[in-house]
């Protein structure tokens, strides 16, 4: 009779396990769904013209401006259409930088966190950067720890490095005063492992979702200057930040 119990019961576990399965894999599709989609600016920087051309490649965006010396990979923050970021790295182009901006499996950067390996194999540029936004920061940073031979700094937008950089890197680390969703006792921690040449820049008034064209984000403060303020703020930043080195 036991026998027969356990038998019964192993063929009840296989169906409540497929089901479990099947319940968790909907619970993330619905969770992927609900995504930041890119607004109107967004596409109208996706437009190629004189100073940048913008191209679709293998692995996302390539912003070609007037550069041929400094690049960055980018990382989109998690759940947010990588063409939302296509405004503030257009402008980036535009002043002497260009782009690779990395489309992500399911808009998360930790399902491929190495992304920037292939993207910079491919790549002549003579000054190589990584970097991202929130999640995406933070998935550069996890490569960067690992290939800080490989480049020669870090751009960290509303995310802070988790594991040890090399010394011989830059990192710079941008956010908003009024960021309502940037942990700031975990930014304070990654202080640790970031290198000794590190600017961390405060842009007043801006907010976590105010480098990217995406709309406001559930939980962020509100921003007391524009988006494009913001953006403009952040650009600047880096390549003084850069101009210092």
């Amino acid at each position: 009779m036991k026998r027969n119990d356990d038998h019964r019961k192993r063929k009840c576990v296989l169906p409540c396990l497929i089901l479990i399965v099947l319940v968790l894999a909907c619970l993330f599709f619905v969770y992927v769904r609900r995504s930041y989609r890119a607004e109107g600016a967004a596409l109208a920087a996706l437009d190629t013209d004189d100073t940048v051309s913008v191209s679709r490649t293998d692995y996302g965006w390539c912003f070609d401006g007037p550069s041929e010396d400094s690049v960055l990979v980018f990382y989109p923050g998690a759940k947010v259409d990588e063409t939302a970021y296509a405004p503030m790295l257009r402008l980036l182009a535009e002043r002497g930088m260009d782009v690779c901006l990395v489309r992500m499996p399911f808009g998360l950067a930790f399902f491929d966190s190495s992304a920037a390996g292939a993207v910079l194999d491919d790549l002549p540029y003579g000054h190589r950067f990584v970097g991202g936004h929130s999640l995406g920061g933070a998935m550069a940073a996890v490569w960067a720890a690992g290939h800080g031979d490989e480049i020669d700094g870090l751009i960290l937008f509303a995310a802070y490095p988790t594991r040890d950089l090399n010394d011989d890197l830059l990192e710079v680390s941008l956010y908003g005063s009024e960021d309502g969703i940037l942990n700031r006792k975990k930014l304070a921690a990654g202080r640790a492992f970031s290198p000794e040449h590190t600017e961390e820049i405060v842009i007043e008034g801006g907010n976590h979702a105010g480098f990217g064209n995406y709309g406001a984000q559930k939980g962020d403060g509100t921003s007391r200057i524009s988006t494009q303020e913001q953006q403009a703020q952040a650009v600047e930043a880096i390549l003084t930040a850069l101009a210092d080195e």
